[in-house]
């Protein structure tokens, strides 16, 4: 298995799943709906094309829930990406695919607003890779229709993170240096 797929799916299985960061992961894990694509481009534009792919895949087949766009090869800091990001978002408008799909992302050194690097409430979008999320706007309307409570679901993701020991962020996040 290629290694930044098994790192991916430790990710997605211990961290995301496994401390339920993500109420709605489990069911299209389980239901093997979550296409994971590995990418070496390093470029912005060719990063923007491969979203695009995956616009189509999701468009083309109804059983793929969710796809993970892993970026191995873009090796850029979490605010460079943050433009890349930025340029995703305007391509799904332009693209006509707003309201339709959406972008979650994730990132090695992801860093929210207001936050310094090393504050442990970081770690809830730290991911082995720079990933770009497609997600489906419709099934997550339908999710977060029958979660109760679901604004609490960030807030419940810091205060675990925040209860993580040392050993457990060198087990759970080993691609941190």
């Amino acid at each position: 298995m290629n290694s930044a797929l098994k790192d991916v799916e430790h990710w997605l299985d211990e961290l995301v799943i496994g401390l339920n960061l993500c109420p709605f992961a489990a069911r299209p894990r389980r239901q093997n709906a979550i296409h994971i694509e590995i990418s070496h481009a390093q470029r912005n534009d060719e990063i923007i094309k491969q979203l695009d792919t995956e616009f189509c895949r999701l468009s083309s087949q109804a059983s793929i829930e969710t796809s993970l766009l892993v970026l191995c090869g873009y090796h850029s800091d979490f605010f460079t990406y943050c433009d890349l990001l930025y340029q995703g978002e305007r391509h799904l408008q332009k693209s006509g695919y707003e309201g339709t799909y959406q972008l979650a992302s994730f990132h090695p050194q992801y860093q929210f607003a207001g936050t310094e690097p090393d504050d442990k409430e970081n770690l809830t979008n730290r991911a082995p890779y720079p990933i770009l999320h497609v997600l489906r706007e419709d099934s997550l309307s339908r999710v977060i229709d029958q979660y109760p409570d679901t604004h609490l679901i960030p807030e419940r993701n810091i205060e675990q993170m925040n209860l993580l020991t040392s050993a457990d962020i060198q087990r759970l996040f080993y691609w941190l240096k």
